[in-house]
Formats: C-alpha cells, structure tokens, sequence
C-alpha cells in the first residue's frame, strides 16, 4: 500500500447544509410527534420517526469534520483500513468515523548525543552530528515503522557511528578522507541516512558533523603528534626554501662572476648560509680575517 489522497470536501459547505438540514428533518421531527400524540395520526408518526433516523444520520456526518493545518497532514482510518492522507491545510470532511492521525510535515532538527567511537586507525574519538529531516510519506510515517521520530535518532547515532568506525580522525596519507574533511564527510554521512530512513517516508535534507575530538585518555597523546607533525612539515617548508635560495644565490654570484669559488668555499657558503635561513634564533655574524687554507 501506498501514499493516496483521502476523499474530502469542503467543511463550511458540509457544516451549513447540516445546520439546514438539522433544522429541517428536526422540525419535521417534532411536528410528526407532536401530531401523533394528539391525533393519533400514523402516518405522521413514521414520518417523524425517519426524519429522527435522518437526524441521528446527520449527527454521525458532522463527526468526518476535520482541521488541517499548514505543513501537517492527516492520515485517516476506517475501522483500521488506510483510506488516505489530507494534506492540504483547511476546514475539509472526510468520511465519518474515521479515525484521523496528524503527522507533521515540517521540517526538524536532531541533534545526535556525543557517541564514543573507535576511528578507523583505532583511535577513540568523540562525535556527535546534526540531522535535518522532514516527512514527505505520511502513510509510511504513520505505519511502516512504531515512531518515526525514535526511528530517526536510532538511524542517526547508527550512521555516525558507522561513519566514524571507516574514516580516521586524521588523513596522514593523501587522497584518504578523514573525519575532519567536513564537507565530503557531511556529504556521505546525508546520502547514508536517505537510505536508511526513506522506508519511513523521510527525506534528510542535511546532516552535519557537529562535535569531534579524540577521547580524554589520549587527547593529550595526540596533541602532541599533531603539534610534531606540524612542526616537521613547517621545518620541510623552510629547508626547501634555504635550498632553493642557496642555489640561486650561488647561481647568481657565478653568473655576475662576483667571486670565484672552489668547492671548498662552495661547501662553507652553503653550510653558512643554511644556517642562517633555517636556524629559529637570530644569527651573530662572525667575521673571518683569516683563510680556509691556513
């Protein structure tokens, strides 16, 4: 079975020719009893009796009015059987009787609690993510599953958790995405959620990476790696630089025949002015009066 829409008619029109209706069929009503008591009239009693019975109708009628508001919609049951949804927003009657359920259609926010999770280099990290969602399958919403609201924040925590267990928390290699590439991850994390919830009849519009950390007991661990990791990929920067620098200061004296080097005074130039560019401290010059060779 799937999503239908539910007969349903204007309620101010059904409302007003219940109220002409009442007042008719209740007056004829009361004049037949009236009549038969006085007159013994027959005829006039069994009138009066099926206008009663039209009445009773009448009453059961008015019990199919319903109000549906904007982004909500309504799934209504005969005796237990799916008969439609309204989703309109309105005074409507549907057919009566029924039984009328209200499921929301606008959109929502979760907000998954912070999970401890194992990333896929074996690290605890702490992760937490938000989740935008919305019904589009009021029919689904209502009966494929007990709560759709439970079911979403169950799926979501799964999905997180899922996610963590296949990325690190850090990409040491490249080409490998980490937990920390927010839109890829985010990307994944929306796409994997669709497929889990769309048997409900939900559509996550959005699902985001809100919360991540490595766990307390190794936080401090993997401060320090990180701050190792930058300071060696800084200090790879800077040696490549001096020697880029080195070389075309040397290539420059040879070109403007400055000064003629040997490969021992090659060697010390370098050495000097590799110090210089990759050392952290400012350098004291030191001057030589001397020469290499003594």
């Amino acid at each position: 079975m799937k999503l239908r829409p539910a007969f349903h008619v204007n309620g101010f029109l059904v409302l007003l020719a219940w109220l002409v209706l009442t007042l008719v069929f209740g007056g004829a009503a009361a004049v037949g009893y009236v009549a038969a008591a006085k007159d013994g009239n027959t005829p006039a009693l069994i009138a009066a009796i099926a206008a009663t019975v039209v009445v009773v109708a009448l009453a059961l009628a008015v019990t199919g009015l319903v109000v549906v508001d904007p982004n909500e919609a309504k799934v209504v049951q005969f005796f237990g059987r799916y008969i439609g949804s309204v989703s309109e927003p309105g005074f409507f009657s549907v057919v009566p009787l029924t039984d009328r359920k209200s499921i929301s259609l606008r959109v929502r926010n979760f907000e998954t609690q912070k999970l401890k999770v194992n990333d896929a280099d074996g690290n605890p990290v702490e992760i937490a993510a938000v989740v935008v969602y919305r019904v589009v399958d009021s029919f689904k919403a209502a009966f494929a599953v007990d709560d759709y609201e439970e079911y979403v924040e169950t799926q979501s925590e799964a999905a997180v958790r899922h996610l963590a267990t296949t990325h690190p928390y850090d990409a040491h290699d490249a080409g490998r995405t980490s937990l920390r590439d927010g839109a890829e991850v985010a990307e994944e994390l929306t796409v994997e959620l669709r497929d889990r919830t769309e048997m409900a009849g939900i559509e996550v519009l959005e699902a985001r990476i809100t919360h991540l950390a490595y766990a307390p007991e190794i936080a401090q661990a993997m401060l320090v790696r990180q701050q190792a990791a930058q300071v060696v990929a800084a200090r790879t920067h800077i040696v490549e630089g001096a020697v880029g620098m080195v070389s075309l200061a040397l290539d420059r004296l040879t070109e403007q025949g400055v000064v003629e080097l040997d490969e021992e005074r090659r060697a010390a130039m370098v050495s000097n002015l590799l110090v210089v560019l990759c050392g952290d401290r400012a350098t004291q010059p030191v001057v030589n009066a001397g020469t290499l060779y003594s």
